[in-house]
């Protein structure tokens, strides 16, 4: 049984259900160490916003179906006082549809199998991803952001993808009928699990930049990609392997922490002397608050579409599926101000600045 630490100033708020969870997958025969991120909640089986790490193992399903999901922050060429909502609004069409690019050569270009391209290379996908453009609203440190060459008079974007069908591949190929024997770290499973999943991580960063492309061209400007990060993964850590479900990666620069499509999004950056507490790992965003269908249920009774198409900070949303506009209200999520207060509480960030939502873009009707 592995020791599990708990990031927040009170334990308590967290939900029953993915403390058990937690525990669960503590009690793995051969798992080491275990932390639950302020924005721990229920996932299917394996609680989210959670970090495992194993001297001897590696488990598949600890990270998931979707490989390489993560956000990349752009800090677009377009003047904030030029940026019209209505008019961007009516620009963002044909961005669910398959890219018209080589796919191909863009995976060859990213050292990637030239194989693995497919319609769904350059698309958001569902769930909770998103494109979001934002704008700086308070800047916490002058001093650092304007070190990192950053501009307050800018309109920025974050994209939220992963590899799509892809990683939901590698993971049924890697199917254990019993999951928590994981797979030593040197057998030849292992080999092969980690190169499918490195590459399907590799295409969900490629996936990325296709779709800041996409929208930055729909709209004719260009963008200067700040970091992009990966929060569902697998990788070496001190002589064993650290899974990720659900958690940004302290180890790699900045990180953006977002909050609902309704909430304040946050700049930050990791403070390398507390990161072993939580395993050189961040929150990945708000978390959730209830289950797709528990905000479906309770949203839907209240409120029509008009009122999901805009929040209460005065953004937009575009969303055309009329049941994941319910189930991904920001009424669903955490609030992200208390994410952020228990990450610095335990001293592992210092926040850079925070983003005010203007327009979300999740889907259109084909």
């Amino acid at each position: 049984m592995s020791s599990i630490s708990l990031i927040a100033n009170d334990p308590s708020r967290f939900d029953p259900l993915s403390l058990d969870q937690l525990q669960a997958t503590a009690d793995y025969e051969g798992m080491d160490r275990v932390v639950g991120l302020p924005d721990l909640h229920a996932g299917n089986g394996i609680a989210v916003g959670a970090v495992f790490w194993s001297r001897s193992r590696i488990w598949p399903h600890l990270v998931g179906s979707d490989i390489g999901c993560g956000m990349s922050l752009w800090e677009t060429t377009s003047p904030l006082r030029k940026f019209r909502l209505g008019t961007v609004e009516r620009k963002l069409q044909g961005l669910d549809a398959p890219w018209s690019g080589n796919g191909q050569a863009a995976l060859t270009e990213a050292g990637l199998p030239p194989e693995l391209a497919s319609p769904a290379l350059g698309t958001i996908g569902g769930g909770n991803h998103f494109v979001e453009f934002q704008r700086i609203e308070v800047v916490a440190d002058e001093a650092r952001f304007a070190a990192l060459g950053l501009r307050h008079d800018r309109v920025w974007m974050m994209v939220h993808s992963g590899s799509r069908g892809l990683g939901q591949a590698v993971l049924q190929a890697h199917r254990q009928l019993e999951i928590s024997r994981g797979i030593p770290k040197k057998s030849p499973e292992a080999t092969a699990y980690l190169a499918q999943h490195d590459a399907a991580l590799g295409w969900a960063v490629v996936n990325r930049q296709i779709i800041a492309k996409r929208f930055c061209e729909s709209l004719g400007i260009d963008g200067r990609k700040v970091l992009d990060i990966c929060h569902n993964s697998v990788s070496p850590h001190q002589g064993g392997w650290l899974h990720r479900k659900g958690a940004a990666p302290a180890d790699q620069g900045l990180v953006t922490i977002p909050g609902s499509r309704g909430d304040f999004s946050y700049l930050v950056e990791p403070i390398a002397d507390n990161a072993d507490k939580a395993l050189h790992s961040l929150a990945h965003g708000a978390g959730r608050k209830w289950s797709r269908k528990d905000a479906h249920a309770r949203l839907s009774r209240r409120f029509n579409i008009a009122d999901m198409q805009r929040t209460a900070l005065g953004s937009h949303v575009i969303c055309e599926d009329r049941r994941l506009i319910f189930e991904e209200a920001p009424h669903a999520y955490k609030d992200i101000g208390m994410v952020i207060a228990d990450l610095e509480g335990a001293g592992l960030i210092r926040v850079i600045a925070k983003l005010r939502p203007l327009l979300s873009y999740k889907t259109r009707a084909a």
